[in-house]
């Protein structure tokens, strides 16, 4: 008998307990390719036969087959950075002929990545707008003598009008098929991006782009380049295009937004001469939170090593060159423009980190060091201790929160600042930018951009009509005000308003908030036959309506973790009410991979790019059906494979969950999983009740009601109802038989106090008879 066979037979892991390969999980690493849909489409002519050709990128130095564009991996030693690939030489790039593909190709390529161009408006004013909403006050006017059959009458022509008018608005939507970009080394040889930025985003490990860089950055960067084969006219594309982007989470839409702002700066600065010196604000960058502003600056500036733009974070004492002009009595929007600021800071003071679940839904308040209360702060520290006023700051791109630049526009009162060099404001996350919640911020930071050829462009993983609609009807009005006009043109990857395809849902229904929580441990501490489907691993986020649940979640499972495993330090929470020095430290830790499970609020639900989180657990349901894509979108990033999102609901949240469950249902018919595959069956589609506008803008603003409060049957405990009530009562017997020693101590006191009195010494009263000293 082989000793060695006996003594490692014991060690070896059996078929059964066989661990998962960590290829399967977001943790794990790159994937191999970051594309989430690349579906077959049949030609209708005859079929293209594809040489491997220099121009396809065979020998090009800037694709690599092994893709990996992973800069964080939690449980293995980081590999070394990749040398950065040599810049095309002039005779190579004498030799690359621009090589345009026919419509037809492009029609082929785009459909079978899921790609939707649409031109949303042509150029021109908006007259149309403001004359119908004259028509509208005439006929307010006027109705007060009319009869109740004329009314009837006239708002049925109105409403024949209106859908005739929506009728022509479609018809004048036209589809388009720009050119598609197959890889990066294109972006240096073909669309002019310089040879340094091009290094750089080799060096960052981008070889192959995802659909939203497929599809986007050759409309961005070189716009008649990438429509000279199109058959569709679009009026003003000469002077670039305004451009809204609806893709899926975590397919890289900040690059794509960065890698046109940083190439802009590096070709005006060429074109005028100047040196790299000179810096001059051209861009600015809107996110909603400061997490996902910070993170932007860093991916920005790991683009922009040597090339000599600047890409700086907006803080409460950063000055930047602005003119100041005498502010007007109103707004474009009819508002005063000191109820706007004013308002906008309000606003912004409570709600600076919120994404998509409105002001009061989880309470979560700013807790940036460099927000203020009011817009006036700022005033008294732009001089420097000497007196002198501090100089502008350098800066070509900036990236800031909405409150605090708007702080800063509006710091003197009856001025109002302006920023008349900047050529492209960039909204991320521009539906919640766009939302009523930041709106008044939002819309102050775009007339501050006063240039007539600043252009638009906005992202986001979710956009709702109304949000279209008001993005047209501004960009209208400003073209009727001077600004050069330009198209606006909408991209939309796959299916709009869906989570991403590559990961796994689960939706789990706990009955009450002590199932939830016991639910959440069994994740913790997974059993071999305990529940179906792809298993939970850490890291992973946890997400709660308010910060007080988040803080007694924390508090609760701390000590869920082993010591021998880290023990409470891998669990951690946080929210907008920590300082800014906290949360940033939490977001380090999580990023090394010591924190294991992090509990938060939707301050992290939007943009911030984790890429090694294994899932996403919403421990309370999402108060949309926006936030769920949201959420669910911090797993899977990049096309990573594994992702699992997994949601509680529990009796209170029945009448709303039917929103999150069509969402996942779309998810899945996305991925091509339906039947018994899928993670949400038709019965329990058809059996859950459909939710109303009412609900739905009650739930986004506040959530679930009962909540709220953190406490009754809503307190995150293991303890019962009965347990919680039994220590009530006796705490409040404890506070009662204290309460009533000392009013016997105080009533006994005043007897004293009295007699003492009565006795009195020379006529002295109690007064006196307190400092007369000790007795013999």
């Amino acid at each position: 008998m082989d000793i060695l066979k006996v003594l490692s037979r014991g060690i070896k892991p059996t078929q059964k307990n066989k661990p998962q390969p960590a290829a399967a999980l977001p943790s794990a690493g790159a994937a191999p390719h970051p594309q989430l849909f690349h579906d077959a489409v049949a030609s209708r002519g005859k079929k293209r036969k594809r040489r491997k050709t220099k121009d396809d990128g065979a020998d090009d130095p800037h694709r690599d087959a092994d893709g990996d564009a992973s800069d964080l991996d939690y449980f293995a030693p980081k590999k070394p950075a990749a040398e950065t690939a040599p810049a095309d030489t002039e005779e190579a790039n004498k030799k690359r002929k621009i090589k345009l593909l026919d419509e037809d190709e492009c029609r082929q390529i785009l459909r079978s990545h899921r790609l939707k161009f649409t031109v949303l408006s042509e150029t021109g004013p908006a007259d149309e707008p403001h004359e119908d909403e004259d028509e509208d006050k005439d006929e307010d006017e006027d109705e007060a003598p009319k009869s109740k059959k004329q009314k009837k009458k006239e708002q049925k022509e109105k409403k024949n009008k209106t859908a005739g008018k929506q009728e022509a608005k479609k018809d004048d939507k036209k589809p388009i098929f720009p050119q598609p970009l197959s890889a990066f080394g294109e972006l240096h040889h073909s669309y002019g991006v310089s040879a340094k930025l091009a290094s750089n985003i080799y060096a960052q490990g981008f070889r192959v782009p995802t659909e939203v860089q497929l599809g986007s950055l050759p409309l961005l960067l070189r716009p008649e380049t990438a429509l000279r084969r199109s058959s569709t006219a679009v009026p003003g594309i000469e002077r670039g295009a305004d451009f809204l982007a609806v893709a899926p989470t975590g397919s890289g839409k900040t690059i794509t937004f960065l890698i046109p702002a940083i190439d802009g700066v590096l070709r005006r600065r060429a074109e005028l001469g100047r040196s790299a010196d000179d810096h001059v604000l051209e861009a600015v960058i809107v996110a909603p939170t400061r997490e996902l502003a910070t993170q932007i600056v860093n991916e920005g500036r790991k683009l922009a090593i040597g090339t000599g733009v600047r890409v700086v974070l907006m803080k409460r004492t950063l000055r930047l060159p602005a003119e100041e002009v005498e502010a007007k009595g109103e707004n474009e929007d009819g508002s005063s423009s000191s109820s706007s600021s004013e308002a906008g800071s309000e606003v912004g003071s409570d709600n600076d980190d919120e994404s998509d679940s409105g002001g009061d839904n989880d309470g979560d308040s700013d807790g940036d060091s460099d927000g203020d209360s009011d817009g006036d702060s700022d005033s008294g520290k732009e001089t420097t201790t000497q007196g002198t006023k501090k100089p502008p700051a350098r800066v070509d791109i900036l990236v800031t929160t909405p409150r605090t630049l708007l702080n800063f526009l509006t710091a003197k009162r009856g001025v109002r600042r302006t920023l008349p060099a900047v050529r492209s404001l960039v909204l991320d996350e521009a539906d919640v930018l766009l939302d009523p919640v930041f709106r008044d911020q939002t819309m102050g930071i775009w007339r501050a951009c006063t240039h007539p050829d600043a252009g638009l462009t906005c992202w986001s993983a979710t956009m709702a009509s109304s949000i279209e609609a008001l993005v047209t009807k501004q960009l209208a009005r400003r073209v009727g005000r001077g600004s050069s006009p330009r198209p606006l043109i909408r991209l939309v990857v796959g299916l709009k308003d869906t989570a991403v395809p590559n990961i796994a849902h689960k939706l789990v229904y706990t009955a009450t908030e002590q199932g939830k929580l016991l639910a959440l441990r069994q994740l913790l501490h997974p059993a071999s036959s305990a529940d179906s489907g792809p298993p939970l691993r850490p890291p992973f986020l946890v997400f709660t309506q308010t910060i007080e649940r988040a803080q007694a979640l924390h508090d609760e499972l701390r000590y869920d973790i082993p010591v021998e495993a880290g023990g409470s330090a891998r669990v951690a929470a946080l929210h907008s009410s920590m300082p800014e020095s906290a949360r940033s430290r939490v977001m380090a830790r999580f990023r090394a991979g010591e924190v294991w499970v992090l509990i938060t609020t939707d301050v992290l639900a939007r943009g911030v790019d984790f890429a090694g989180v294994n899932g996403v657990v919403n421990y309370d349901v999402p108060t949309s059906a926006a936030g769920y894509v949201h959420r669910a979108g911090r797993t899977g990033r990049a096309g990573r494979e594994g992702g699992v999102a997994v949601t509680f609901y529990t009796k209170d949240d029945i009448p709303f969950v039917k929103s999150v469950a069509n969402v996942i249902a779309a998810s899945e018919r996305q991925a091509g999983r339906t039947g018994e595959a899928a993670a949400v069956q038709k019965w329990l589609l058809d059996a859950l009740p459909d939710v109303t506008k009412e609900d739905r803008r009650k739930l986004k603003v506040r959530g679930v009601e009962s909540r709220r409060s953190g406490a009754g049957a809503a307190a995150i405990s293991t303890q019962s109802k009965w347990e919680r009530q039994r220590e009530k009562r006796r705490a409040l017997a404890i506070e009662a038989s204290k309460r009533r020693k000392r009013q016997r101590r105080a009533e006994g006191g005043e007897e004293s106090e009295s007699e003492g009195g009565e006795q009195g010494r020379g006529g002295k009263g109690a007064e006196d008879e307190e400092w007369s000293g000790l007795e013999d």
